[in-house]
């Protein structure tokens, strides 16, 4: 994997995410509003530099909410 902006090497398994700001490893409790999944992350990089999205998530933190399938979801976002 590519190295994230903390210096980590991106692994789509595991439970992190990018934000533009928060500081790196800011625990981030994501709620999918279409279903109630919840799952907690680590900021580990920046970004999404994409429109109006507030996180990027790890291929298996998007399983975790079930939204693997939509590409984004709708959700609410707490810092832990």
């Amino acid at each position: 994997g590519k190295q994230t902006a903390n210096g980590e090497i991106f692994d789509t398994n595991k439970l992190t995410a990018a934000h533009k700001t928060l500081p790196f490893g800011s625990k981030v409790k994501i709620t999918n509003s279409a279903n109630g999944k919840s799952v907690t992350v680590r900021v580990n990089d920046r970004g999404p530099y994409h429109s109006n999205r507030c996180f990027d998530l790890s291929k298996a933190a998007m399983e975790a909410v079930g939204g693997v399938g939509a590409g984004q979801i709708n959700g609410k976002y707490e810092v832990q």
